[in-house]
């Protein structure tokens, strides 16, 4: 992050006005009565303060306008919520509010960070991969990668899942006939069979109209809780089958209840 840039938003940082506790009184006290002029300098004559906060992240990866942005809208809500009667300096109460927005930006705005072993081991485990599904002219599995690089398959597991970028739900993930799965698809509802609504007698009615075949899928998704795979599984179909039967089901489900 370069903060040795004049110019930061537009703004010469260089010819920032400095205000006397006069003038921020005068200001202050022409604020309280509505003047947007006398708010709008009473911001320019304290951007200081928002250098000087920005100063302390000059290690971040951060472009700089983007903090000194944030850092004015702190700025901002402390002139919003300055108290004169507590008699206390604005600067000391307008840096931990500056401060503040700061940091809210780069817990929020920054990605997990993943460490260094853990990221060496998921390249390996990638590498392995690559080399293993060459040499067997199939995809390996974890339990193949995990020996591969001498490591546990559990290791490889949460190594690989560390370096991926978060997805929505609603990623398509596989689609077959025009029939998209989703990530959604594939996860399982440890609570399902929990829920009051399965204790529904017109649920179960709706259930009980169903074909037997997707009355099991149903079973199986939502009141054990398994993944579109694990159902595929047991039953002895594929994964996309699975998915256009479960969707039929529920169609006919809500239509009945509806």
């Amino acid at each position: 992050m370069a903060l040795n840039k004049v110019e930061i938003c537009g703004v010469n940082t260089s010819k920032l006005p400095l205000l006397t506790n006069e003038e921020k009184e005068e200001l202050f006290a022409r604020i309280l009565k509505g003047d947007k002029e006398a708010r709008e300098q009473y911001i320019k004559g304290n951007l200081r303060l928002v250098l000087s906060v920005i100063q302390r992240f000059s290690g971040s990866s951060e472009n700089v306008d983007d903090l000194f942005q944030i850092g004015c809208i702190g700025l901002i809500k402390a002139i919003d919520n300055f108290d004169i009667t507590q008699n206390v300096r604005f600067s000391t109460y307008a840096v931990p509010m500056i401060l503040g927005e700061v940091k809210r930006y780069l817990r929020d705005n920054n990605s997990i960070r993943v460490s260094r072993s853990l990221r060496d081991m998921a390249y390996k485990a990638v590498y392995a991969r690559e080399s293993l599904t060459k040499k067997n002219l199939k995809e390996p599995t974890l339990c193949e990668i995990a020996e591969e690089i001498g490591v546990s398959k559990e290791q490889v597991a949460y190594a690989l899942d560390a370096i991926q970028s978060p997805v929505s739900l609603y990623e398509p993930v596989y689609t077959d006939g025009g029939d998209p799965l989703y990530v959604m698809d594939q996860l399982s509802d440890k609570k399902s069979s929990e829920e009051n609504w399965i204790e529904d007698i017109s649920l179960n009615e709706a259930m009980n109209r169903l074909p037997e075949r997707e009355r099991h899928i149903i079973d199986l998704r939502f009141f054990e809780g398994k993944t579109q795979t694990e159902v595929a599984e047991e039953i002895h179909i594929s994964q996309a089958q699975v998915s256009r039967l479960e969707k039929n089901a529920l169609k006919a489900m809500r239509a009945y209840l509806s």
